[in-house]
């Protein structure tokens, strides 16, 4: 629900626990009065006015001991007695730089899609339109702010309107400014490098700018776009934690401020490094959108926020809450060196395993040359997308038809965005690729990046697809991108407009993206960048899954698993089980830690089936129908991350629904000569009763919670609506010391 309370101008947004609440004040400048729990309609002008007097910038707008930068500013601009950063600064064609930005109007409506851009959408979401004006530039800053009101869930997008007869160069523009009244709060952010993605940071705040971003040309590898401001003494299931994230695919900044007043600035949105617009004179241009969300329990609280958002409000509906296929991908079992009789062996043994999707990976296309090798055959080739049919045994049509006929469904690997020098394509069309005109473009992996932003491109790889989900029995793309933006030019942009390039590629991207999607709506689209390089809420509306991490390794997994669902759907995380040693890091894992790291997400299977013995076989076919039997919980349940004696050596997380619970338990490395500890559960029904499916142990929930369970032990639990159920324990197979020591629960009704 939206009010505005117009005799002492102060806007509501409720949602069904939470509050955004601004107030005008009598100059115009809008700021944000309350965030947090519900607390009712009442005003709240007081926040603003019982601020104390410090500042060196006194008297604002000629008013006495009126002191802009001290106030929680909702648009703060460049060129006025707020210097702390702003969230927008432009450049007019007088060459100032100078907006000021103050409340015009407001309309509220049912929540759009903001043109271009994937957006959230829900039939119960409501959009406040604050129009804010610069009367001397005559542009118009539109801030809209929506609430889902069942997701206690805030979103915010900025549309700049120029209504002069002159165009104007936006230099920087945020899509959320959030101020708070305070420093005392830990940062947030997920970071890390190619194989070892969203590793979760934290560190307090200092005096000064602190954050995060990318400079890739996509969200990247290295930084994730969310930030977030916690309790010092926040955890898991305790605390306050405020975040940002952007549902945004390219180069994004994640900032936090604190200023001289110790109050602390947060900020998100499309990264000014390289970045400006040109904005002619009556166009518009709308921001990505920002997700708001506060957490009054901890960080497990935010992440169900999150989840149920993305899952219902963001992720195409035709997967949100689809189950989704045990893949086995040939990568990592062959590479490049295959032929048709290896894939059809493959898909064999695993449809005899119990896996229902087959995903030709790199190698199935290029070039047939006489007496070449397998990399010869590809070299040139990305671009061109043509089946290899000396390579696959015939036609592409065929070798789908036989995986079909063998009781798998079919997917295919492709790199659309890149494109080789030797490529018929490249040849054809040189001024597609990424370049400036006076420089030889940097060849990375033998690829150049084609520019998404030229309409002819994004036709072309429109076509590409339609040529092979028309005539190919294809139900699963996944779609690569193996390289970053280098060489920013473009031949189709002018010289001003040359800063223009890495959002207009983004732009180009979600095109081609929607328009596959809506035409081949049951295909599913895995996303991937060299791994989690792209794992972003940008990509969720178009690719309802997404390749977590190029590193395969169960125990870097961990890791990269536990950061990236502290805010992604499990359902959105592709993770496989690999061979072991592994092929990233050289480590020997037991199958049994591969199957459970693997079971937080969405599981597939990536090593060579043929080469398991008799055991490892039998210890797969029983997982896969395990996870098949409980898979609405492991793919779509509750995600709790629990709390473990050593969180350095320990990794421990529950899902639950309705129906089912499921408890999972890894340490690192074990320990000789030590009692095992207890593991207490989180968020469960405290009078329910559980109950163990293979002994009929039972235990209250509060039980769970208070005592837990015995450390490396399995067990299968029911729960029943009516509060009676029950749980029971029964040990795993210990390692030896050393190793790696894996245990899962699962409680079933």
């Amino acid at each position: 629900m939206i009010e505005f309370m117009q005799k002492i101008k102060q806007f509501n947004l409720f949602s069904a626990h939470e509050q955004l609440a601004f107030n005008v004040l009598p100059t115009g400048h809008v700021v944000l009065s309350y965030f947090g729990k519900k607390i009712g309609s009442h005003s709240l002008a007081y926040v603003t006015k019982d601020l104390k007097k410090a500042s060196y910038l006194a008297d604002t707008d000629e008013i006495i001991d009126f002191r802009l930068e001290q106030h929680p500013l909702l648009f703060p601009t460049f060129g006025n007695p707020d210097l702390r950063t702003p969230a927008f600064q432009c450049t007019f064609k007088n060459g100032s730089q100078i907006s000021d930005f103050r409340y015009h109007s407001y309309q509220i409506t049912h929540k759009k899609k903001i043109p271009g851009l994937p957006t959230a959408l829900n039939q119960d979401a409501e959009t406040l339109e604050l129009e804010l004006v610069d009367k001397v530039a005559h542009v118009s800053a539109i801030i809209m702010i929506s609430v889902f009101p069942q997701y206690d869930i805030f979103t915010q997008s900025i549309k700049i309107v120029n209504h002069s007869e002159q165009s104007l160069k936006i230099d920087r523009i945020m899509s959320i400014n959030v101020d708070f009244l305070s420093d005392k709060y830990d940062l947030l952010t997920l970071s890390g490098a190619w194989g070892r993605e969203n590793h979760l940071e934290r560190r307090a705040l200092a005096p000064g700018f602190q954050g995060v971003d990318s400079k890739r040309g996509a969200s990247s590898h290295g930084q994730n776009p969310f930030i977030a401001l916690a309790d010092k003494d926040a955890d898991e299931q305790h605390g306050n934690v405020y975040s940002l994230s952007l549902i945004y695919s390219g180069d994004f900044l994640a900032s936090a401020e604190v200023a001289m007043h110790q109050d602390t600035r947060l900020q998100i949105g499309i990264n000014p490094f390289g970045f400006s617009w040109q904005l002619e004179a009556g166009a518009d241009f709308n921001t990505p959108e920002a997700i708001l969300v506060h957490s009054d329990q901890g960080l497990n609280k935010m992440t169900h926020l999150l989840h149920n958002f993305y899952s219902n409000c963001l992720v195409n509906k035709k997967f949100a809450q689809q189950k989704r296929p045990i893949v086995l991908n040939n990568w990592e079992a062959t590479y490049l060196d295959f032929d048709k009789q290896k894939l059809i062996a493959l898909a064999q043994e695993g449809k005899k395993l119990g896996m229902e999707m087959f995903v030709l990976d790199n190698g199935w296309f290029g070039k047939e040359k006489t007496n070449s090798t397998v990399k010869a055959d590809l070299d040139g080739s990305v671009g061109d997308w043509q089946a290899n049919t000396k390579k696959i045994g015939g036609s592409l049509h065929d070798l789908v038809a036989a995986i079909n006929k063998i009781g798998l469904k079919f997917g295919l690997w492709f790199e659309p965005e890149a494109v080789s020098p030797d490529s018929d394509t490249y040849m054809e069309h040189p001024g597609w690729i990424i370049r400036t005109p006076d420089r030889k473009p940097q060849l990375i992996k033998d690829r150049y990046l084609l520019n998404l932003g030229i309409p002819e491109v994004q036709d072309f790889l429109i076509g590409v697809f339609d040529r092979f989900l028309k005539d190919t029995n294809v139900a699963y793309i996944k779609w690569d991108l193996n390289r970053n933006l280098t060489d920013s030019g473009s031949s189709a942009l002018t010289a001003v407009q040359q800063t223009e390039l890495g959002h207009r590629y983004v732009l180009g991207l979600y095109k081609i993206l929607e328009t596959v999607t809506e035409k081949y709506p049951d295909v599913m689209i895995e996303s991937c960048a060299g791994g989690g390089g792209r794992f972003d809420a940008g990509m969720l509306p178009y690719s309802p899954q997404i390749w977590t991490s190029d590193d395969s390794d169960a125990i870097e997994r961990l890791e990269i698993q536990r950061g990236t669902s502290m805010i992604y759907p499990c359902s959105s995380m592709s993770c496989h089980v690999s061979t072991s040693p592994n092929e990233q890091v050289g480590r020997r894992t037991n199958l049994n830690v591969r199957q459970t790291v693997a079971e937080q997400g969405i599981l597939g299977y990536e090593l060579d089936l043929l080469a398991l013995n008799t055991k490892g076989k039998h210890f797969i076919s029983h997982a896969i129908s395990k996870y098949k039997k409980y898979r609405q919980t492991y793919q779509f349940g509750s995600l709790d991350r629990l709390p473990v004696y050593d969180p350095q050596d320990e990794y421990a997380w529950s899902k639950q629904d309705e129906n089912h619970l499921i408890v999972s338990y890894v340490m690192v490395l074990a320990k000789p000569n030590t009692v095992p500890k207890r593991l207490r559960l989180v968020n469960l029904q405290a009078d329910a009763i559980y109950e163990d499916v293979q002994n009929k142990q039972r235990f209250t929930g509060q039980e769970l919670m208070s005592i837990g369970l015995v450390w490396l032990c399995h067990a299968q639990m029911k729960t029943s609506t009516h509060g009676i159920g029950s749980s029971i324990f029964c040990p795993l197979n210990s390692l030896t010391a050393g190793q790696i020591k894996n245990r899962s629960r699962t409680l079933i009704s």
